[in-house]
């Protein structure tokens, strides 16, 4: 129930910012790699000083599969996060939630084990939900929301 929560509350914080903000308040972050894919959507959307991070998979970029190990898997999605909030002028210390879609929830521990490389206390809020498949065979989607620091 409580995970239902966080996930609607999310879903409304997402609908309520997009809704008041202007096509001019918004900025469409577009990796390289994305935009050769011609994939149909952004890897992110700034709107104000709040960036909204699209679900990324750790894939392999040479064969576009997951790695064999899951701990690979992901780094290499933790690193698409880390690009994207870094593209956008902001780092891994402004991320405030994290979404985390998980193909075999028995993957907890070691999605942590990496997840506290890229992540100290305090933490980001975060979700940790059972998925089931997902994308190209993927264990891990991952989506964040990071939020600017006034400088």
């Amino acid at each position: 129930m409580k995970l239902s929560a966080v996930a609607v509350a999310l879903v409304l914080s997402l609908v309520a910012t997009s809704s008041v903000a202007d096509d001019s308040e918004r900025k469409h972050i577009v990796l390289k790699s994305t935009a050769d894919l011609k994939l149909p959507f952004s890897d992110a959307v700034l709107v104000g000083n709040t960036l909204y991070v699209a679900g990324h998979l750790g894939l392999d970029p040479t064969t576009g599969k997951p790695p064999a190990s899951a701990q690979d898997e992901a780094k290499l999605a933790l690193e698409a996060i880390k690009e994207v909030v870094e593209n956008a002028g902001m780092s891994m210390e402004e991320v405030v939630s994290v979404q985390v879609f998980c193909s075999d929830l028995s993957l907890y521990d070691t999605f942590n084990t990496v997840y506290r490389t890229y992540f100290h206390d305090p933490y980001p809020a975060r979700a940790f939900i059972g998925s089931g498949p997902l994308l190209r065979g993927a264990r891990f989607e991952i989506m964040a929301i990071a939020v600017k620091r006034s400088k």
